[in-house]
């Protein structure tokens, strides 16, 4: 095994999936948001919400189609960096992707067509149907994805073969892996997250320029509404997700805290600069006690430290610990921007607040940000294992040399700079020309329907 090839290998994926993963966050949420204007449209039958509809789904259409393109890229690597992998895992893996497929990219795929181009086609009921299952759909594909991760992160049901694979022996149990239902609500609201940020950072921005611009006044309280809902949720959310690693990954826990020493009364560390080489950390801003309450519910529990396992067994401390607190320290400030805007609306109106549209625009990629972070910490923290205890990530890796990989990974830096770059600048330039009033005519009604 090449040690620099195997190096390349997790940087590029790690940039291609990063890259992949800001686009599925954001249209998650976006497909949800897209059935709740129409709804609410043909429900009200305000215009304004057929405004915000036809504008997004500019927006969505351009998203979904980054997210396909990026995603794909990355089955191609599974048997082009990590063959071993994908042969020994295929019988347990290949299946769940394969049901994503059949679930999810074929139900998003049928309707998509309808939802972008059937406006003025079909009638209204079937067009708000095909919005309704485009949003399943997205749900169902975060559902397989995230089962998939998570038993990689927690492995049950299966068994070793004679020729040293991997076979299910119980998918009920590789399904709903141990860590996979806090994983999946935790993706989710901040897939909901997301959204919202940027509905509402879009927003604000236009509100700056005209604070009487109906169609972003009312995006712009919706957004604040999901924003002071979800945010304290995905707080529970992302402790349950926690207090279940320490059960499941108690190396990742310790390198998450950065915990050394198996204890009771472990302290929260604020912020801490991990030593590697020296087991301990050179300097803490830490509260007393407060690393097991927080850890375990309980601040008399006793932690494990990063000391129980061998050196060779330990997650990267440092990389796991800051992007930790990074996820965190931004969703404090969420849930900090849901309760002032929630107090703003209650006042009069959080349109009328420049510092507050300000803050909201500042917060804008903020869901992005938090999302990758909260990656590394799992992606990260689960090493050294591509398979957490089963099969080491060198072990894991194609039999190819540095050269190989690094001609691969030059190429795919070109491209994701030109290209995706490209049309994540258009994404945002049309984000900053905000809704205008949509001149398209309504589907029509379906025969005998009241108008």
């Amino acid at each position: 095994m090449d040690v620099y090839a195997l190096l390349l290998s997790r940087l590029q994926f790690a940039f291609t999936i990063a890259f992949h993963i800001i686009f599925p966050s954001f249209t998650i949420g976006l497909a949800s948001y897209l059935a709740v204007l129409e709804g609410l449209w043909l429900a009200s039958g305000n215009p304004v919400f057929k405004t915000l509809y036809l504008f997004w789904l500019k927006v969505f259409a351009l998203s979904f189609g980054m997210g396909v393109v990026t995603g794909v890229v990355m089955s191609y690597e599974l048997g082009s960096n990590w063959s071993v992998f994908s042969v020994q895992v295929s019988p347990v893996i290949g299946p769940l992707l394969a049901f994503e497929v059949l679930t999810a990219f074929f139900l998003e795929a049928s309707f998509l067509g309808i939802m972008l181009f059937g406006w003025r086609k079909v009638g209204r009921g079937l067009h708000f149907a095909a919005t309704l299952l485009v949003a399943i759909g997205t749900l169902i594909s975060a559902f397989w994805i995230i089962s998939a991760n998570s038993w990689m992160q927690s492995p049950a049901g299966f068994a070793h073969t004679p020729a040293g694979g991997l076979i299910a022996t119980d998918w009920m149990a590789v399904i709903f892996s141990p860590s996979f239902p806090a994983r999946l609500g935790h993706m989710t609201l901040a897939a909901y997250l997301t959204t919202a940020l940027v509905v509402g950072a879009a927003s604000a921005w236009r509100l700056l320029h005209d604070p009487d611009e109906a169609a972003s006044a009312t995006a712009l309280r919706m957004a604040i509404g999901m924003l002071a809902i979800v945010a304290p949720l995905q707080l529970i959310a992302g402790d349950v997700s926690g207090k279940a690693v320490r059960h499941l990954q108690p190396a990742k826990l310790a390198a998450i805290e950065a915990f050394w020493e198996t204890r009771a009364h472990q302290p929260f560390h604020i912020l801490a600069w991990p030593d590697p080489k020296a087991e301990t950390n050179r300097w803490e801003l830490s509260i007393p006690g407060l690393g097991s309450w927080i850890t375990a519910g309980d601040a008399g529990a006793e932690v494990t430290g990063l000391k129980a396992f061998a050196p060779e067994d330990r997650p990267p401390i440092a990389i796991v610990f800051y992007a930790f607190r990074v996820m965190v320290g931004l969703g404090l400030a969420m849930i900090g921007l849901g309760g002032w805007g929630a107090w703003l609306a209650l006042r009069g109106g959080p349109e009328r607040s420049r510092a507050f549209l300000w803050a909201t625009v500042a917060m804008g990629p903020t869901g992005f940000v938090s999302v990758i972070a909260g990656w590394i910490v799992a992606e990260v923290g689960r090493q050294p294992y591509v398979i957490y205890g089963v099969l080491r990530t060198a072990d894991a890796v194609s039999p190819v040399g540095a050269g190989q990989v690094s001609a691969s990974l030059i190429g795919f830096l070109a491209v994701y700079a030109t290209i995706f770059n490209v049309g994540v600048l258009y994404i945002l330039r049309l984000i900053a020309e905000g809704p205008t009033e949509a001149h398209e005519e309504p589907p029509p009604l379906a025969p005998g329907a009241r108008p």
